[in-house]
């Protein structure tokens, strides 16, 4: 027993112990051709401690105090650089890669220092970067990047606790995704399809080691988006040992691994489960979600002129209703009524290959992604009778894309050529009530369609340096129709500039057209003579964005900028069927966006402007963003209508401050001025046929979006607290959302009213229910505990 004893007392205190010299090792290199930077000073951001690279650009830096820290690289006839955030713990040795640009030419008599909110080349205006400790430490956003850049300008937000990505006035269906340069199309579980929006997000934030926010001036590689670009970088996996991370947040639990695979060869695993379907059905909810998901990166340097990296990652979906619940109060009722079941699954898989020449690098990429979506409904959920909504489709794409990438007297050059197949697969049966008449639409859709586009663009600077330029040219097209076949319809030109009025201002201006392909729901939807009823007159979506800003650098980590944009479509798909513009689609839980006869005259303008003031200190950080923006789209009528998006003002303030011994405060707090809304055709939903159709009642598209609900705001906090020992680590945070406790007036419910015996009562012959309005007040003050345990 005496043995015993000791022998834990022992262990405890080789895991309690601090270790005395946390270490960080890494490579600089060349970012044109990647050939390792010799003899390069390194420092920790902040510190006196640093390095100096060897030979082959390698460098270990030694006595780090854990947390998160940054490194700073300079070289003679490079330019500066600052890392990704980088978090040290004492039992991990963290591996970084950090690349450095040459300057173009020797400034005599000037002292360039880096910038932590230096911009690409490509893209002076209209982007923002996000470091992994903003994502981390957000309050309110449970580490999820979807909401994370809700507190950046422009991006909008509902209080519907989704994570539809509102970028200037645009949908959640104009937006594309890129991980480690293969595009990723699925970002949420549970994600409405023909859009990109759901409750939580897919990518794990432990994989994250930078992300490229663009609201606009895309680069030319950077294709079929018309609001926004999100462009993540991943980090690398441990060269020395195998790292475990364990992490239990506000609904799901994690696993993560990194490491070693041979000399030239690390990666990164992670896989994720939900537990909400448990807390949903102790408290009583409708319905019950369980998701799953993994990621992986997999990346091999064969030698400096030789790199490849796998990236996957995948999600599976389940949500089934609570059908249990024993005398369902109306609210749920309502949710019972309305809400299918779902079952969602979808991957991606892609390599990237690099090879590596004196003046620039070549890029492979070779993807596949799979999105399968099925929903069905029964009638009042009793599944005695027959389905009133039976719905199966998968999305299907392998793709290739070329790059070539390179720098020739100062100016830098991207050239790409892309290719892809895609095969749409619908199987729909649906009642729908249209033009006082039931309507049981019942089809198949086995669509294949090939996609092409080519890309170039040149950056460079002019006038001392002062003056940057970037210059590209697009074209895409695809087989689905003669309209979109020719590549010439989609020439989408995009110039940029970037003054230095002044070491510490900057005046950038912008302009730029962008297509967008329609959505494979809208492409493949059929009626019931079996005919593409879109096929004829559909066009790609097109929009021209205007963008003038100025940046005011007070020092080099306090930004102010102030940018004006206008946003002007064409091309929009119009449903025929309500007369609304698809743009005000994607942002429901119980649907896909998209499928239903259109025709591409829409029009629309998003217009406003945003105010940043972000600071980025070494213990304290604020980002603090308005956004004016009005955001309107025509009918079938050519009337300008606001959209679904149109909340007029955005005010974000986001703030954290390292209060010492490891530990930090945070809080969140957004105004999203009021969202407008269609009122109810309760004539219509009163009609047993029509309601008992679709199981809710339904819009009054004459009066498109003409009432508008109250603004919305909400508080939320975050504390974090972080124990270092000698060979693991513990984080825990505290995250409270909607601190005061903020009530939300949403829509309506519309329910039946029952007899004593639980039917339903009608009128009129039992050709109509009698209909109850029930308040929609939604809000509640959310505590969330976060564990996190690295090994």
């Amino acid at each position: 027993m005496k043995k015993l004893t000791i022998h834990i007392l022992l262990l405890l205190n080789s895991l309690l112990l601090s270790a005395q010299n946390p270490e960080i090792r890494g490579k600089i290199t060349d970012a044109v051709n990647n050939e390792p930077i010799a003899f390069a000073n390194i420092i920790v951001a902040g510190t006196q401690i640093g390095a100096t690279t060897d030979i082959d650009g390698n460098f270990t830096i030694k006595g780090v105090s854990p947390g998160y820290i940054n490194l700073q690289a300079s070289y003679i006839g490079y330019k500066p650089v600052i890392s990704a955030d980088i978090l040290v713990v004492n039992n991990n040795v963290p591996y970084i890669e950090i690349t450095m640009e040459p300057l173009n030419q020797v400034l005599d008599e000037v002292v360039v220092v880096a910038d932590p909110f230096e911009k690409l080349e490509e893209a002076p205006l209209s982007m923002q970067s996000i470091r992994v400790k903003e994502i981390e430490n957000n309050p309110g956003s449970n580490r999820d990047i979807s909401r994370v850049i809700q507190s950046f300008p422009g991006v909008g937000s509902t209080p519907a606790f989704r994570n539809d990505v509102i970028i200037r006035g645009g949908g959640p269906s104009e937006n594309r995704f890129f991980l480690d340069g293969v595009e990723i199309p699925v970002l949420n579980h549970f994600a409405t399809q023909g859009a990109s929006g759901g409750p939580v997000g897919i990518i794990n934030a432990d994989f994250i080691q930078s992300v490229d926010f663009y609201s606009g001036s895309f680069q030319a590689d950077k294709y079929n988006a018309l609001s926004g670009i999100l462009d993540f970088k991943q980090k690398e996996g441990s060269k020395d040992k195998t790292n475990i991370q364990l992490a239990v947040g506000a609904s799901e639990a994690a696993f993560t691994i990194d490491g070693p695979a041979g000399t030239k060869t690390d990666y990164i695993f992670s896989v994720r489960r939900s537990y909400l379907q448990f807390l949903f059905s102790a408290i009583g909810l409708p319905f019950l979600p369980t998701f799953n998901d993994y990621q992986f990166k997999l990346k091999t340097d064969f030698d400096t002129k030789n790199r490849l990296t796998i990236i996957s990652l995948g999600s599976l979906d389940k949500l089934k209703l609570n059908t249990g619940i024993d005398n369902p109060d109306e609210s749920q009722e309502y949710i019972l009524s309305q809400t299918p079941v779902n079952n969602q699954w979808s991957y991606t898989i892609g390599a990237v290959y690099n090879r590596f020449f004196n003046s620039g690098f070549h890029t492979f990429v070779v993807s596949r992604n799979v999105l399968n979506n099925e929903f069905y409904k029964y009638p009042d959920n009793d599944e005695s009778q027959n389905k009133n909504f039976d719905y199966n489709s998968t999305e299907a794409e392998n793709k290739f894309r070329y790059e070539l990438t390179m720098r020739k007297k100062g100016v830098k050059y991207n050239f790409s050529l892309g290719t892809e197949t895609a095969k749409y697969y619908n199987k729909t049966f649906q009642e729908l009530f249209i033009d006082d008449s039931l309507v049981k639409l019942n089809y198949t859709t086995d669509l294949d369609i090939i996609k092409y586009g080519a890309s170039g663009q040149a950056s460079g600077r002019i006038f001392n340096n002062r003056l940057l330029i970037t210059f590209g040219l697009r074209f895409d097209g695809n087989t689905y129709n003669s309209n979109m076949s020719n590549p010439l319809n989609q020439f989408s030109p995009r110039i940029s500039f970037s003054y230095n009025i002044t070491e510490s201002i900057f005046l950038n201006l912008g302009s730029g057209r962008y297509y967008q392909m329609p959505a494979y729901t809208t492409l493949g939807f059929r009626n019931n003579n079996d005919k593409l009823v879109n096929e004829d007159d559909t066009e790609y979506i097109g929009v021209s964005h205007y963008n003038i800003g100025i940046e005011k650098r007070f020092a080099k980590p306090i930004l102010v900028s102030f940018e004006v944009f206008y946003k002007d479509y064409f091309q929009y798909p119009i449903d025929l069927l309500t007369g609304a513009s698809l743009a005000n689609q994607g942002a429901d839980y119980s649907s896909v966006a998209g499928d239903a006869p259109v025709i591409s005259t829409g029009k629309g303008r998003a217009t406003g402007f945003e105010i940043l003031n972000r600071f980025n200190l070494n213990k304290f950080t604020l980002l603090a963003s308005y956004t004016y923006v009005r955001s309107l789209f025509t009918n079938i009528e050519g009337e300008y209508i606001p959209s679904s998006w149109d909340s007029k003002h955005l005010l974000t303030i986001t703030s954290s401050k390292e209060l010492g011994k490891n530990w930090r405060a945070g809080l969140k707090w957004r105004f999203v001025g009021g969202l407008p809304y269609t009122p109810y055709d309760l004539e219509t939903s009163a009609l047993v046929e029509a309601w008992d159709a679709i199981g809710q009642p339904y819009l009054d598209y004459s009066q498109l979006n003409e009432l508008r609900f109250n603004p919305f705001h909400q508080l939320d906090i975050r504390i974090d607290k972080n124990f270092f020992f000698n060979k693991w680590a513990l984080m825990l945070y505290l995250d409270i959302q909607n601190l005061y406790n903020f009530q939300n007036k949403g829509q309506d419910y519309i329910i039946r009213e029952k007899n004593p015996d639980g039917s339903y009562k009608t009128i009129n012959n039992g050709t109509e229910y009698i209909l109850k309005s029930v308040e929609n007040t939604s809000g509640t003050v959310l505590p969330t505990v976060g564990v996190m345990i690295k090994i």
